[in-house]
């Protein structure tokens, strides 16, 4: 394994895969100290408690290899035992349901990071895909509870109106975890230069994705593709905003791609993404090494790959979460 990608923290913004050990076995390959992990996009709030009491079982039963992420220090402990910390995610918040109390009972859970919508409209705000009415009422006070139980805003689905003014509202850094710039393809999911730089400007946080169907190349594209996606961010906002948000999907086949780009993940067809075949290189999470190995090959200094594959995200998850 490269050498500064082994003594780095290493942290992944966004992990949807099918958890199992052998996605397991696969982060600690990867040399991941820490990932946001979904465990909630279309499901209601008591799916979602299901979904977070099977991570806490999966970590349980590998315990040999993760650790559960309720804080930073979770983060550096996970570092220093040679374990992948979960840390628990949702890509909706529709689990919140209708309920301001139900944010803190997550937080309570261990809940770290919810995405306010999933690119179509909810109680909140609306998602990417459809005409954007801005955030409700109540996404103010789901926002301002968040901030209060430290939860992080995520963005990435979320459409663009209703992102700026959710960056407007939240007196904490938000964030888009898994993303892509629009500057090297036009893509619903993709953000402008504008939307990038708002977002920056203005504490927030960039976590760039290798997700095919957004990238540039599409499926022809290799490691050094996304090096260049992040390059492109970096040139725009800095280096101290971006890190990586992979949107590993690993373990899925193609029933997950069609309910997940389903309407309430039953609906209608949102989008179509074709054949779903990550960067050349950076195939599975395992190989993560390779990505640190490609920023070298593109001239980046050792400070700046420490920042960008983790310390970021280190220091933006201490901002929100708090002591």
């Amino acid at each position: 394994m490269n050498p500064l990608h082994a003594e780095s923290i290493v942290i992944d913004g966004l992990i949807i895969s099918k958890w199992n050990r052998p996605v397991f076995e696969d982060m600690r390959r990867g040399g991941l100290t820490a990932a946001n992990c979904t465990v909630s996009v279309w499901d209601d709030f008591k799916s979602t408690v299901h979904n977070i009491a099977e991570m806490k079982a999966h970590i349980r039963a590998n315990a040999d290899l993760l650790t559960l992420v309720r804080t930073t220090d979770d983060i550096r402990r996970a570092k220093r035992e040679g374990k992948t910390g979960i840390i628990l995610g949702f890509q909706n918040a529709h689990a919140f349901e209708d309920h301001l109390g139900h944010i803190e009972a997550f937080a309570d859970l261990g809940v770290r990071v919810v995405q306010l919508c999933y690119n179509t409209q909810n109680l909140i705000g609306t998602g990417c895909y459809e005409r954007d009415g801005g955030l409700s009422g109540y996404g103010h006070e789901v926002i301002a509870e968040m901030n209060r139980v430290g939860i992080m805003v995520d963005l990435s689905h979320v459409g663009a109106r209703t992102s700026e003014e959710a960056i407007l509202a939240s007196k904490k850094p938000v964030t888009y975890s898994h993303c892509l710039p629009a500057g090297l393809k036009e893509h619903p999911r993709n953000k402008s230069d504008e939307q990038l730089k708002f977002i920056a400007d203005r504490g927030g946080f960039i976590g760039v994705t290798m997700f095919p169907p957004f990238l540039k190349r599409g499926i022809e594209s290799t490691v050094d593709d996304y090096v260049e996606a992040l390059d492109y961010v970096i040139n725009l906002v800095g280096e101290d905003c971006v890190g990586v948000g992979t949107d590993h999907t690993q373990g899925y086949g193609q029933d997950f791609f069609d309910h997940i780009t389903h309407d309430k993940g039953r609906g209608r067809r949102l989008t179509n993404f074709g054949t779903v075949l990550n960067p050349e290189g950076i195939r599975t999470i395992g190989e993560m090494p390779n990505l640190t190995d490609a920023m070298e090959r593109a001239g980046w200094k050792p400070e700046r790959i420490v920042k960008v594959i983790g310390g970021n995200w280190l220091r933006v998850f201490g901002e929100v979460w708090g002591a």
